[in-house]
């Protein structure tokens, strides 16, 4: 059979990056498409504005990866795309819960998606930083997230684009378990400082999925990006020169991001379709 016979693969991309500019979009178009060629997949994407035109995505989609972006997940529930974002996010949640659906609907949830998510299912404290977390760091795995398969093939810890204002601390375990939730790694210790680790993973069900850092960045275009003059200025004024040399070291290291690209996203989607297989045999 050819890829032209193959029911398509349905995956909606929601954007909240209102606008600003941003690498994470077009990594995400650059995973999805690597992964329907390696496959052998007909994939079939939109893309939705969330916070500008306050588009969503209906439940014809099979998958649907929402992305990072800038702002308050706080202050943001009054406002209509929010507002809209978690109608949207209940809507998939009660279709999965419905037993008469056979075909279920997978989400991953990146960086800001994942605070919003940890909001809606008040898996956690979300709160403001004490100051921004910008850089290419560790992220260590617990328990679960060494049994999770969208993490399978990844060392422990290992290296992701952590680039945030806020986070999720002080996971309400009770709630967690009681949904069937499971807390997947944590940010690098710092003995050194008085502050919680934040959470870096969530399993929110069997079927939602959300990290805290960025396993969409690829080291080409992080590089390039970083390479530009006012990226680099802005990057040295706010964190010094020894911090952006640091970024561009790790992302010249095939174990460090390249490994984290090439894993998790792709993990995620072949868990996906292997699901959605099955439920359609």
């Amino acid at each position: 059979m050819g890829r032209t016979d193959k029911r398509a693969v349905k995956v909606a991309i929601l954007d909240l990056y209102e606008g600003a500019p941003n690498e994470g979009m077009r990594c995400i178009r650059s995973i999805l498409n690597e992964w329907a060629d390696t496959n052998e997949l007909r994939l079939e994407t939109t893309e939705f504005d969330v916070r500008q035109r306050n588009e969503i995505p209906d439940n014809r989609f099979d998958i649907y990866i929402s992305s990072g972006g800038p702002g308050d997940p706080l202050t943001s529930r009054y406002d209509d795309w929010d507002i809209a974002w978690c109608r949207w996010l209940d809507s998939i949640h009660r279709w999965n819960s419905n037993p008469s659906h056979a075909v279920k609907k997978h989400i991953f949830f990146i960086c800001h998606s994942f605070q919003l998510a940890s909001r809606f299912f008040n898996a956690g404290v979300v709160c403001k930083r004490k100051s921004t977390s910008f850089g290419i760091f560790p992220i260590h795995m617990l328990e679960a997230g060494k049994e999770e398969p969208v993490f399978e093939g990844l060392p422990d810890p290992f290296y992701a684009v952590d680039s945030r204002d806020y986070q999720v601390i002080q996971p309400h375990h009770a709630i967690l378990n009681e949904m069937g939730a499971s807390i997947l790694c944590i940010e690098k210790s710092r003995p050194h400082v008085p502050y919680e680790r934040a959470v870096m993973a969530i399993r929110f069900n069997e079927y939602m999925i959300g990290t805290q850092f960025h396993p969409e960045a690829d080291a080409p275009g992080m590089s390039m990006y970083l390479r530009r003059e006012d990226k680099m200025k802005t990057i040295i004024d706010n964190h010094g020169e020894a911090k952006l040399n640091s970024m561009l070291d790790h992302l010249e290291d095939p174990d460090k991001i390249r490994w984290t690209y090439s894993h998790i996203l792709p993990n995620f989607l072949n868990q996906a379709i292997g699901q959605l297989q099955e439920a359609t045999v």
